[in-house]
């Protein structure tokens, strides 16, 4: 719970900085011809910061949570030595209140620790080793523990002593912060066991009223209409092969180094699917039929030619949706060249928010390869490498994407690993397999995304 909270903070944090990037935004006319407000800037200039004296209200309340659990975290480690000093002794010093198992150890399973979670694997499943079991049991229980916090669930697909280490869950939700932007930006939700696909019901056409032509007269009557949309359930998984006695005499866990490498790719498929697969009832956010198009097309293209077509695909979706969108996507070669973009006088146009200059298109933020980066036109700016760079044509365009990603809902499932040694005993290897569930609803409202694509997208120069 608190690195869940930790990493709400820092997206308040980024979407404070997008708000303050909007109210300095206001004074610019103002201070460049050096007068006071006119009406309307003073209007904007109060909501705006009226939205930011709220944001730091939140900012303020979500650092006194985490104050609060790190003070439970530095009790729970005080009772712990004291425990330990008076004499309570054993591997595992535990109470039982109703039915949560409280516990001041170390995880079963942590890096540098002297247990390896693909050793037990393989000493429960292949020699029915006790301690291993009892390890595993223990693991699962920790685990279990720790995801009813994060309001996720083991339920989807368990079947035995195979749910990852909880140092292995923190370590996949760390990764995949560093490479699956896009799918950490839209709603999450966990994924409901027991099915192959999650299916949403949706008012298709709604009722209507209409003025009366006269008094006693029949009203407006139009019935309403509905459907459903469905996403699949995608399986995404990976595997490798290990020989027995790297597991069995290995000096350091191969665990660390496999699972996280597992985990880190993972990350950057399961991302991949939220932005661009494209298959019945899994299609990403680049092939969502009917979402709205914005055509870039230039031979030499240049930053303020994109200024505008950014303003259309946001100005769609409030149009089409009747409610703002909240974030940009690009790829960090395309804010890069928006970096590079000059005006007539050789001045860069996106330049510092402190900088409160002149004729810009963009505010730069944090210096990120990942994540998030700056805003134009109000919104966050978020760059993902994963965004495909061999579309168009030419094999050689970029997409940008504006989205309300709230609309957005990625139900995600808990990875699993397991191994498996017999139809490689004769080479005594063992299968170490890695796995999760996933869907995606990226259609629910499809106006609530704009993609600007074309010519004006290829391979920058600079």
């Amino acid at each position: 719970m608190l690195e869940f909270l930790r990493q709400q903070l820092a997206t308040l944090l980024e979407e404070r900085a997008a708000l303050k990037s909007d109210l300095d935004g206001v004074l610019t006319a103002p201070r460049a011809e050096q007068r006071d407000l006119n009406e309307a800037e003073a209007a904007a200039f109060n909501d705006k910061r009226a939205a930011l004296v709220t944001k730091d209200g939140e900012i303020e309340e979500m650092r006194g949570r985490i104050a609060e659990l790190e003070d439970d975290e530095k009790r729970e480690a005080r009772a712990a030595e004291l425990a330990a000093q008076y004499g309570q002794t054993g591997e595992q010093r535990e109470r039982q209140t109703a039915s949560v198992t409280v516990t001041s150890e170390p995880e079963t399973y942590r890096k540098g620790g002297r247990t390896s979670y693909f050793k037990d694997l393989v000493r429960a499943q292949l020699m029915g080793s006790r301690e291993a079991i009892d390890r595993l049991a223990r693991n699962d229980r920790e685990v279990a523990h720790a995801l009813e916090k994060r309001a996720l669930t083991t339920t989807d697909g368990a079947g035995g002593e195979f749910v990852p280490p909880l140092w292995m869950i923190d370590e996949y939700v760390g990764l995949a912060r560093a490479s699956r932007i896009v799918a950490n930006r839209v709603r999450q939700m966990p994924l409901p066991a027991g099915t192959d696909s999650v299916s949403l019901p949706r008012l298709a056409t709604g009722t209507a009223v209409a003025e009366q032509s006269t008094q006693n007269t029949a009203v407006q009557n139009t019935d309403a209409t509905t459907n459903s949309v469905t996403a699949q359930v995608a399986t995404i998984a990976g595997q490798q092969v290990v020989s027995l006695q790297l597991i069995e005499q290995s000096p350091i866990n191969v665990d660390e180094v496999l699972l996280a490498d597992l985990a880190a790719d993972y990350a950057v498929k399961l991302d991949t699917f939220v932005i661009s697969n494209n298959a019945t009832n899994k299609v990403g956010l680049l092939n969502v039929s009917g979402a709205n198009a914005i055509t870039y097309t230039d031979a030499s293209p240049t930053g303020p030619e994109l200024y505008p077509k950014i303003a259309d695909a946001i100005q769609q979706i409030h149009t089409g949706r009747f409610m703002p969108p909240d974030v940009i996507f690009m790829h960090p070669r395309r804010w890069a060249w928006l970096l590079a973009a000059l005006d007539t006088a050789g001045r860069p146009l996106a330049t510092p928010v402190a900088g409160s200059p002149q004729n810009v298109i963009a505010a730069v933020g944090d210096i990120n390869s990942e994540g998030f980066v700056g805003s134009m036109q109000g919104l966050p700016v978020f760059v993902d490498p994963n965004i495909p760079t061999n579309l168009g044509a030419g094999t050689n365009e970029d997409r940008i994407i504006v989205a309300r990603s709230s609309d957005v809902i990625l139900f995600e499932g808990t990875p699993r690993s397991e191994t498996f040694r017999e139809p490689l005993a004769a080479q005594l290897s063992v299968l170490l397999r890695f796995y999760n569930y996933a869907a995606l609803h990226a259609s629910r409202y499809p106006k609530s995304v704009s993609i600007i694509a074309g010519t004006g997208l290829v391979t920058p120069t600079f």
